[in-house]
């Protein structure tokens, strides 16, 4: 028997699907796996932040006017104002929420590929709290005026507080 070298059409079809199911299963998951990637360097970047707040209030004895412009509030002027750091895609914008004489509260407000993730929070007083079910909508403004923006069952940094 004299066969050609080579791929039969069938044998061609029946690896592309096999290729085809295999991305179709690992490729969300992956997905999740850079979304929290990304929300973890947001919130070393929000404790990063907190360290810059009080770096600020050593100099300054004060947490008001860290704010672009000497604000109390909005970008911070101490700080980048993008997570991550370095690098030119940003997933998460860093704001100073509310600063006073003895307290302050900032946070990340998630943007491009990572919009609805929910709001990232760092309060003064260590506590952390995470939008999980993104009540907020992934937005900053307002926040701590509605208990549905950050509930008390998400002052954590995880999915299972």
């Amino acid at each position: 028997m004299n066969r050609d070298k080579g791929f039969s059409l069938m044998e061609l079809i029946t690896a592309l699907v096999i290729v085809g199911i295999l991305a179709a299963v690992s490729y969300p998951p992956y997905q999740e796996s850079v979304r929290k990637a990304r929300r973890a360097e947001a919130q070393g970047a929000l404790q990063s932040l907190a360290q810059a707040m009080e770096r600020f209030y050593t100099s300054k004895r004060t947490y008001d006017g860290a704010a672009a412009g000497g604000a109390a509030t909005g970008a911070p002027e101490i700080f980048p104002t993008k997570s991550p750091i370095s690098g030119s895609n940003a997933y998460y914008n860093l704001k100073i929420v509310s600063a006073g004489s003895t307290a302050y509260v900032v946070a990340a407000e998630p943007i491009n590929a990572q919009a609805g993730d929910g709001v990232l929070v760092l309060k003064s007083t260590g506590a952390q709290g995470w939008d999980v079910d993104n009540d907020a909508n992934g937005l900053v403004s307002g926040l701590g005026a509605s208990p549905n923006e950050v509930e008390s069952s998400e002052w954590c940094w995880t999915v299972h507080c």
